[in-house]
């Protein structure tokens, strides 16, 4: 298509020229509208940005500048950093989990905004798996827990976590996993919005279509392999446009109205107007692929077997269990007219985590409002997000932080008091500079540049290193690199016996 697009787009500029006299007849600005139509639906729109600036804080305009502080193959994440006074006291940490289900993150750029003057606010920016090179590995609903764990991990204790829509189950199951393992940095508030916590209640299209097709029919009709020459060439995915093609079909005639209307405002020349429809669909029209192992395993885990209400979620082989929630405050979100999460699924989370204390869990309906009403537009803005920012300003910390604080104070204590010190079970293995040249540790599949800097800091430079480590001084490296497992899943032990192997063999 991209030829015609080309030659019609060349023509619209023909037809807005100021100086052709045929720009100024209800002819010349048909034929440019329709012109632009076309061109508009056949475009492949690309990432949007977030485009976030300035916001105002304690009545002033502050600059932001947005960074990437954390990343790995599947995602970064993002944290707009405001430009306060460094007297000032910090505002709360707060993770935002964006859908993994089409669209990009800035879907939520509304949600951001209007976040921005009270927290310090952080965002995961998934990235589109067929620009992810098939070598970088598989991710699935157990990946993307991990994920989350580690992001909550680098953000440190205290952090406050927010899931929209899809995450909000892998979310759920991280901090319920987080909680039974007695982790500090299970966050202290933790609120979801429009989320598929239990499916059962108040099913929807999205719904009825899982549990009416199975499995099966997924596997078979919707997974595809990524094109040559995409980065991802050959990952199997759940395209994009397909997930596009089914949330427009839910409400086509709501899109076809718009586009209509869109054609009458630029025949009349309504700049507004059409700019505003242009905004939405840039975005709107902006999908992502998502990898088939995370897809199928989404569909299957939350809309078709109910896992997480039944009690019979797993990861990694460990039980997920909700009744494990007992620290971290909970706020549920839904909205009065959603057709994607009907009321009561998120709700449905309350229920689950009922060894949460009645004082630290909230549950609010925004009426009037369908499914992105819940996470954007002006009743949000003034109804849900103040909502949040109290609850998390009532909930400051994770209930268990200060018996953590005691207890380690006394375990100090203890030690002191004994004159014993731990000895270092990496002390063998560890060097304080690399043994000549340093080896390339990036040739370790799952190690980039940021962990190579990481093992360097800790004191690995060389295969041998990673090669001979035990089972215990694996795990308490683990533990150092906060890196929740990877050592393991991806092998690194034996990969780094082969490489070193293949280093003295040279």
């Amino acid at each position: 298509m991209s030829p015609v697009r080309a030659a019609v787009d060349m023509t619209r500029l023909y037809f807005k020229n100021p100086l052709n006299p045929l720009t100024h007849t209800q002819i010349g600005r048909t034929v440019a509208a329709s012109c632009e139509m076309w061109e508009r639906v056949t475009r492949r729109y690309g990432k949007p940005e977030f485009e976030l600036y300035t916001t105002i804080v304690d009545g002033e305009e502050v600059d932001i500048t947005e960074e990437v502080v954390w990343s790995s193959p599947f995602c970064d994440l993002l944290h707009f950093d405001r430009d306060l006074p460094e007297e000032r006291k910090a505002d709360p940490k707060i993770l935002i989990v964006a859908p993994m289900s089409g669209h990009y993150a800035t879907l939520l750029r509304g949600t951001v905004e209007a976040l921005l003057p009270h927290l310090d606010v952080y965002i995961t920016d998934w990235e589109d798996a067929r620009q992810v090179p098939v070598s970088d590995g598989r991710f699935d609903l157990d990946d993307y827990i991990d994920y989350i764990t580690e992001m909550l991990h680098h953000l440190g204790p205290d952090t406050h976590v927010l899931a929209v829509c899809q995450p909000s189950v892998p979310v759920y199951a991280a901090v319920a996993l987080m909680e039974e393992s007695g982790d500090q940095c299970a966050p202290a508030t933790m609120t979801l919005m429009g989320g598929p916590i239990d499916t059962r209640e108040a099913p929807t299209a999205v719904n009825d279509l899982a549990v009416e097709k199975g499995i099966g029919w997924f596997k078979r009709n919707v997974i595809m392999d990524v094109p040559f020459p995409h980065k991802g060439f050959t990952r199997q995915v759940y395209p994009g446009f397909l997930q596009l093609s089914g949330f427009m079909g839910m409400n086509l005639d709501r899109h076809m109205v718009a586009h209509r209307d869109f054609f009458q405002h630029l025949i009349e020349g309504d700049g507004d107007s059409a700019e505003k429809h242009r905004d939405f669909y840039d975005e709107y029209l902006a999908v992502m692929d998502l990898t088939s192992e995370f897809y199928l395993q989404t569909v299957e885990t939350v809309f078709i077997e109910h896992s997480l209400p039944k009690g019979e979620m797993m990861h990694r082989g460990k039980m997920v269990d909700p009744k494990m929630i007992t620290g971290t405050a909970l706020f549920t979100v839904e909205g009065e007219n959603d057709d994607i999460s009907g009321v009561g699924q998120t709700k449905a989370a309350q229920k689950l985590a009922e060894n949460i204390p009645a004082d630290r869990r909230s549950h609010y309906i925004q009426p009037g409002v369908g499914h992105y009403g819940v996470f954007n537009g002006s009743k949000y803005r003034s109804e849900i997000a103040p909502r949040i920012v109290q609850f998390i300003k009532d909930n400051p910390t994770h209930l268990g932080a200060q018996q953590g604080t005691k207890r380690a104070a006394t375990k100090s204590a203890r030690t002191g008091a004994a004159g014993k010190v731990p000895s270092d079970p990496l002390r063998e293995i560890l060097l304080a500079e690399p043994e000549g040249v340093a080896d390339d540790l990036q040739l370790i599949s799952g190690v980039g540049p940021k962990l190579e800097r990481a093992l360097n800091g800790a004191g690995i430079f060389h295969y041998w290193q990673i090669a001979n480590l035990t089972e215990d001084q694996a795990a308490v490296l683990d533990d150092r690199l906060d890196i929740r497992g990877r050592m393991v899943r991806d092998n690194w032990v034996e990969q780094a016996r082969r490489l070193n192997g293949a280093v003295h063999s040279s």
